[in-house]
């Protein structure tokens, strides 16, 4: 591993966990921070046109979110009235929406990712968005249910339109995102889906960069192995919360903790909008399956040559063992 990336990686780790750890709003964005200027090099390695676009983009929102973030807590100093407190409260709430790109302020996301490959892509979808949840499940307001609302819609219906894998996977990113937020209202366990969400990111992402696939056409174009197509399916199919995939554990826990708070009607929108994403991760695998180019058979040289497609499949099967885990 090249020397300045090794570096600027282990910054980014230390800063992530220096905001999870302060025990003050100060220390928090000191530690975001440090993760923005640590963030920019490991972008800027490709050394092209489109990384150095991507640098800027990513530079001038994280920048316009920590300045609006610190002005939310400077006027915490001087808070006299409770008004005064909500107006802070919800700047704060604003600038961590703009970090993570939730809904209305995702427009940066899906733009940047056409700029990076895939490995930054999964780093911007997943770790960059552990420290802002963190500040965030310790400024939980009502505003929040707005901004999950949104996210959900966005993040559905953005996706439908789209050829390109990068911006799929950024409106994707966004619907996640406001399951994440709801499981915080609701409980402090948003970090059991950011681990599924991010274990099954990975998995798929490991995929498409071995593969070298972009976009929808490409995935028809290569000539995929049977276990590659229906490895691709599933994690497509757990992405989108289906049964007896692992991916349908996180919501189902987040369906249930609504539905004993009776959120019903924020319920019903936010599976629905679900159902959506689902229909355009279908769309992204169904025409591979019909086309007929590959070998039928799964032989034992077949399995033996795709560990790594072998180990990816059982994973996301893992749901019906899960399930029978208490009866012992």
């Amino acid at each position: 591993m090249n020397l300045n990336k090794l570096i600027f990686f282990s910054i980014m780790t230390a800063s992530t966990l220096i905001t999870m750890s302060a025990n003050n709003w100060l220390g928090m964005w000191m530690g975001m921070e440090i993760n923005l200027m640590s963030f920019i090099p490991i972008i800027h390695m490709k050394k092209n046109k489109k990384a150095s676009q991507g640098c800027m983009m990513y530079f001038l929102s994280q920048s316009i979110g920590s300045i609006v973030l610190l002005f939310s807590i400077t006027m915490n100093k001087f808070i006299m009235y409770n008004i005064m407190e909500d107006f802070s409260q919800m700047m704060m709430t604003i600038s961590l929406m703009i970090k993570m790109a939730g809904a209305p302020f995702h427009m940066w996301l899906p733009e940047m990712m056409t700029c990076l490959d895939w490995k930054n892509c999964f780093l911007l979808m997943t770790w960059q968005k552990l420290a802002p949840l963190t500040i965030l499940s310790f400024n939980i307001n009502n505003m929040m249910s707005i901004n999950i609302l949104l996210s959900a819609m966005i993040g559905a219906i953005g996706g439908l339109n789209q050829t390109s894998m990068r911006k799929i996977m950024a409106y994707s990113s966004i619907n996640h995102l406001s399951w994440m937020m709801m499981m915080m209202m609701m409980e402090k366990t948003w970090y059991i889906y950011m681990l599924i969400y991010s274990s099954i990111m990975m998995m798929m992402l490991l995929l498409l960069n071995k593969k070298n696939i972009y976009f929808l056409n490409q995935i028809t174009s290569y000539k995929l192995e049977m276990m590659e197509k229906i490895t691709i399916m599933t994690l497509m199919m757990s992405m989108g919360g289906m049964p007896p995939f692992m991916g349908f554990i996180p919501k189902w826990m987040v369906m249930q903790n609504m539905i004993n708070s009776q959120l019903w009607m924020i319920m019903l929108i936010m599976v629905t909008m679900s159902l959506i994403t689902l229909f355009y991760y279908i769309r992204m695998f169904f025409p591979m399956l019909m086309i007929y180019n590959t070998k039928i058979k799964w032989t034992k040289t077949q399995l033996n040559n795709n560990m790594m497609i072998t180990a990816i499949f059982s994973m996301n099967l893992m749901l019906p063992l899960i399930l029978m885990l208490p009866m012992f």
